[in-house]
């Protein structure tokens, strides 16, 4: 309702006065913001530390295991490449996981992958950090971790 008020105010006096001084009014009434935003602070995970499995992000829907293990085989020896695919249509979350035998293989990887195209997409390497163990549920026993 202030709104509409200062700016029919505005629209009033730029008709009286002139088109500068009116136009002035209004944005000053609108510059002056009496809410102070919050301050977002957001933490970036540290790295995770070198490891064999890689996390790749940033995948094509149509992408394949096999294309994510053929791609990565060129920079190690690759003992398991894994997209991770909605359960209903089958295609990609545009995530997956990359194992190497090596971390040296790992990191050759990582360095000559991340940021390059894979099937028109541009994909982001980082290690892979360890799953977080799972919360009970309703006061239930823990589940194993297979």
């Amino acid at each position: 309702m202030a709104m509409r008020a200062a700016a029919t105010a505005a629209l009033f006096a730029n008709s009286q006065i002139g088109m500068g001084s009116g136009m002035k009014a209004l944005y000053s009434t609108l510059s002056r913001f009496p809410f102070k935003l919050p301050e977002s602070k957001i933490e970036k995970p540290p790295p995770a530390e070198p490891s064999t499995n890689l996390f790749v992000s940033g995948l094509n829907k149509r992408t394949t295991s096999e294309a994510l293990h053929k791609e990565f085989a060129k920079f190690g020896e690759v003992v398991q490449a894994k997209v991770v695919t909605d359960r209903v249509s089958g295609f990609s979350k545009g995530f997956g996981f990359v194992k190497y035998a090596t971390i040296e293989d790992a990191t050759s990887g990582l360095k000559a992958m991340d940021g390059q195209f894979l099937e028109g997409w541009v994909i982001f390497v980082e290690y892979a950090r360890p799953r977080s163990p799972l919360t009970p549920l309703n006061n239930a026993a823990p589940q194993r971790q297979w």
